[in-house]
């Protein structure tokens, strides 16, 4: 075992970091080696187990370490990608938005996936016990033969609307349909409400995913530039005159990319064109599960009136489950369950019943409050970084998962992007994010990634790099000048 050095300027996570990268290297703990729980190091030490958390998180974004669920932690076994690039099917070209979706959730070993959507692993481990698991499925009075309903197992539904009413919303079980997460909400509301040749408005920057399922539609995308204090307002009663969108999707809550929110005030406007213009909105609130607060939603201003609201648990709880939630008045929300019907037929009764135990446990509430606080840490360590190395943070947001961080003006975001995979770091261009793919400077930093020394290192290196290239070229024009050149 090692010691750390309490007097030390490299904070605590890092030396353990440091520590146990130095034993593995020198084979002192060997490949496949388990390490001491998260507990055994913390006690052993004399540090908050949050400490060697940070510390293990860093090492399995590093691909040093693995996780093996209640397992424990173990010393890497082998290469750090052990598929060969031949077994490999690629979705798309580098930075669209389907191969970016892929690289997120083939998680290579040794990638740091500092503008990944998701929450590491190691975070979501103990949200959903071995236990809870085997109690939802003696929920099932016929086992693994039971069939759930299309709409969603009533006492399911009946708790998602309790926990919406416990957020201001007027919902009862008869307003919600259960989906494979917010992914499908959005591929129903397309189905349900789209034809081609709709017009659609959408906040520019926003989900990337959105955008390709809308032209895969073969509707007219209206971008509305997203402010850090909702939607333009003038931008989006100008583009509803001109264009009369049939739908608008927007993320009132922890804006994907930028994790801005919204005021009251302004979402009471978007209600007032919705109503003046006659367009429904779709209300994303995927993001909404790590918000520190008590937020605004429009479902909760509206009484579902014109709004279609969606949720998912995948980002919270786990991605294993891939469950969310639809609510909507019961007009629209028959055309939404008649598209599920058509598409997949129903959800599955087995994650259904897990989740319904899991929420009749108590379990999410304190769950959330646990991801609140070690988002909150993640953010402040993460925001200090990427400022030290050279990312402009104007406006970090109200909390929750991202940072939308502007890279100094001159330098080639996309050459900084492509340089990171090539080593082993996956970071995300703002114009990805751009409904008209418009260029931009910003990158969209997890921050729960983003605490990893490794890429504040790396993007140092980069702007550095770039700051003086700059200067030699302003050097050379100077001379250029004083000398007469042309």
């Amino acid at each position: 075992m090692f010691s750390l050095d309490r007097d030390s300027s490299i904070p605590l996570a890092e030396q353990i970091e440091l520590r146990l990268q130095a034993l593995i290297h020198s084979a002192q703990l060997p490949p496949g080696a388990r390490l001491n729980s998260i507990r055994q190091l913390a006690s052993r030490l004399g540090v908050s187990p949050n400490t060697v958390v940070v510390a293990y998180d860093r090492l399995v974004a590093a691909g040093v370490i693995d996780s093996r669920g209640t397992a424990g932690f173990f010393v890497a076994e082998g290469p750090p990608d052990v598929m060969p690039d031949a077994a490999r099917v690629e979705a798309g070209e580098e930075q669209e938005a389907v191969w970016l979706a892929q690289q997120a959730n083939d998680q290579r070993s040794g990638v740091l996936l500092a503008s990944s959507g998701a929450l590491p692993a190691t975070w979501l481990e103990e949200a959903i016990p071995a236990a809870a698991v085997q109690r939802g499925l003696a929920r099932a009075h016929a086992g693994m033969a039971s069939r759930c309903p299309p709409q969603g197992l009533p006492e399911l539904r009946e708790r998602i609307a309790t926990l919406l009413r416990s957020q201001g919303m007027a919902v009862d079980a008869g307003r919600i349909l259960t989906t494979y997460g917010g992914t499908q909400a959005i591929d129903l509301i397309c189905r349900a409400f789209l034809r081609p040749g709709d017009s659609v408005a959408v906040e520019t920057p926003g989900y990337f995913l959105l955008f390709d399922r809308l032209r895969q539609a073969g509707v007219n995308i209206v971008p509305i530039p997203r402010r850090p204090d909702g939607i333009d307002l003038e931008a989006l009663d100008a583009a509803c005159t001109r264009h009369r969108p049939r739908l608008l999707f927007i993320q009132s809550v922890l804006h994907n990319p930028t994790g801005w929110g919204s005021t009251a005030a302004n979402l009471h406007r978007v209600l007032m064109l919705a109503q003046r213009h006659d367009f429904l909105i779709a209300e994303d609130d995927v993001q909404g599960h790590f918000h520190p607060g008590a937020p605004t939603r429009l479902a909760q201003l509206s009484g579902l009136e014109r709004v279609i609201y969606y949720s998912s648990v995948c980002k919270a709880m786990s991605p294993a489950l891939r469950l969310g939630y639809l609510a909507a008045e019961p007009a629209l929300l028959k055309a939404l369950m008649r598209e599920k019907i058509i598409s997949v037929l129903t959800t599955s009764a087995l994650n259904e019943f897990v989740l319904l135990e899991v929420l009749a446990a108590g379990r999410w509430r304190k769950h959330l409050d646990r991801l609140q606080q070690r988002l909150a840490v993640a953010r402040g360590q993460a925001t200090q970084q990427l400022r030290q190395a050279g990312v402009l943070l104007e406006h970090p947001g109200e909390g929750g998962l991202f940072l939308w961080g502007a890279l100094p003006a001159g330098v080639d975001v996309d050459s900084v992007v492509k340089e990171a995979f090539r080593n082993g770091i996956l970071l995300v261009r703002g114009a990805t994010f751009a409904a008209d793919g418009a260029h931009d400077p910003h990158i969209r930093f997890n921050v729960a990634f983003s605490q990893q020394p490794r890429l504040a290192s790396f993007l140092q290196q980069q702007l550095s790099a770039a700051t003086s290239a700059q200067a030699a070229v302003e050097r050379a024009r100077t001379r250029m000048t004083a000398g007469g050149g042309v």
